[in-house]
């Protein structure tokens, strides 16, 4: 039976497993990340970044988002497994605690600088 510091632990990497997945949700499915205007949509779709020509601004756009998504999910997963199956080892190691801070400390930075109030709240109760 998980203790109290595990159940804890599992339930702040279960909050960002749940961003990731929704954020890897809407980047397919729904149209939350389209800009409202339509035009700059079109001339997104139509640009490429200065890096290459192999590109548009709108893939990289979708690329980003569900990169972004997929270290969210990933973060949530080993860290909810390690909280509940090897606690042991995660406990014990200042490397992996420190990393896990560390990783979502600079989710809240960046939460709060460029993205708007329910993920950034979100990311405060796992932090």
């Amino acid at each position: 039976m998980p203790n109290l510091p595990s159940l804890l632990l599992a339930a702040s990497a279960s909050i960002i497993l749940t961003l990731g997945s929704a954020h890897l949700w809407l980047t397919y499915r729904g149209s939350a990340f389209e800009p409202r205007d339509a035009a700059l949509k079109a001339r997104l779709m139509e640009v490429s970044p200065l890096i290459s020509r192999q590109t548009t601004m709108w893939r990289a756009s979708v690329g980003f988002h569900a990169s972004h998504s997929a270290g969210a999910m990933l973060f949530g997963l080993i860290y909810a497994y390690l909280a509940l199956a090897q606690a042991a080892l995660l406990f014990a190691s200042p490397f992996l605690m420190v990393l896990g801070l560390v990783y979502l400390g600079s989710m809240a930075v960046l939460g709060y600088r460029y993205w708007f109030s329910a993920p950034f709240r979100s990311i405060v109760i796992a932090l």
